[in-house]
C-alpha cells in the first residue's frame, strides 16, 4: 500500500521529475506532483509524492532537511484532508438579547 508524503519549502523551479529523482534514490516511487497556483500556474513551493510502503520512512528519514535547490526540504506522512462538515453556522448572533 502506497504512502503519500508532503513535501515542503520547495524551490519555486522544483518540477515533478526533480523530486521523482530524489526520492526514487531511497524508495520506489509512485508519483510525485508539485502543487500549483490554479491562477498562475506557478509552484506553491509544496507538493507530494507517493512512495512504496516499505520505503516511506527511509525517504522520510533522509531527504527532512535535505539541501534541495538551496533550501532545506520538509518531508513527512501527509495527514489526510479533513473535510468539512457543512456550512459552518452563520452568525446570527443576539442569543439572549431583547
Amino acid at each position: 500500500m502506497p504512502k503519500t508524503l508532503y513535501v515542503g519549502n520547495l524551490p519555486w523551479s522544483a518540477t515533478e521529475d526533480d523530486l521523482s529523482r530524489v526520492f526514487s534514490q531511497h524508495a520506489q516511487v509512485v508519483s510525485a506532483r508539485v502543487v500549483t497556483d490554479r491562477e498562475t500556474g506557478r509552484s506553491r513551493g509544496f507538493g507530494f509524492v507517493e512512495v512504496e510502503d516499505d520505503g516511506a520512512q527511509t525517504a522520510i528519514d533522509a531527504l527532512n532537511g535535505f539541501m534541495f535547490g538551496g533550501r532545506p526540504l520538509t518531508v513527512n506522512e501527509a495527514k489526510p484532508r479533513e473535510t468539512s462538515g457543512g456550512g459552518g453556522g452563520g452568525g446570527r448572533g443576539g442569543y439572549g438579547r431583547r
